[in-house]
């Protein structure tokens, strides 16, 4: 029974990383799959890409919320980006992530700390908890901000057509409106 049982599991973690893991990666999970997945946010292509495509489709801003993607610039240290799901908001200049391919090449971390450092607490600047250190990494990293698993907020109010004259004008005896 228990020789069953681990067969079922290791057959169904390995159907799981099927779907984490593409065939370009040779095996090594990435940040953007293991974020789509983890958010719900429908994104596709590099994480550097991320930003732009969310918009128009995914609301967008500098506020942490639980369930976000933050998503990094591309830098000198990270020329693709990288992006990172929010599983915790501690406070306006702290969160916990949880992402893939960071610390270690392929591999997950969750509930990790990362901090604004930005001047204008708008989340431009972040440091991220790095493993090999046990720390906050040494450098910060560029970011653009959070993308929300929300689609973007529409109007409810239906739109008022303003006339040129008013109805009780000339239009309106000749039924032109």
């Amino acid at each position: 029974m228990i020789g069953g049982f681990r067969a079922l599991f290791a057959a169904s973690l390995l159907a799981l990383s099927s779907l984490i893991v593409s065939p370009a990666t040779a095996g090594v999970l990435q940040c953007v799959p293991f974020a789509r997945q983890a958010s719900g946010i429908d994104l596709y292509g590099n994480a550097n890409t991320w930003w732009g495509q969310a918009e128009g489709h995914y609301d967008r801003g500098h506020e942490p919320r639980v369930g976000a993607v933050l998503a990094f610039s591309a830098s000198r240290s990270m020329p693709v980006g990288h992006v990172a799901m929010v599983s915790k908001v501690v406070n306006d200049r702290e969160v916990l992530l949880t992402h893939a391919n960071w610390s270690y090449r392929g591999g997950i971390e969750r509930n990790v700390r990362a901090i604004d450092v930005s001047p204008n607490n708008d989340w431009t600047d972040v440091r991220v908890w790095y493993g090999p250190i046990g720390d906050l990494g040494l450098r910060s990293n560029p970011a653009r901000g959070f993308i929300y698993a929300d689609a973007p907020k529409r109007v409810d109010q239906p739109v008022q057509i303003a006339l040129a004259e008013p109805l009780n004008g000339s239009a309106a005896r000749h039924g032109a409106f």
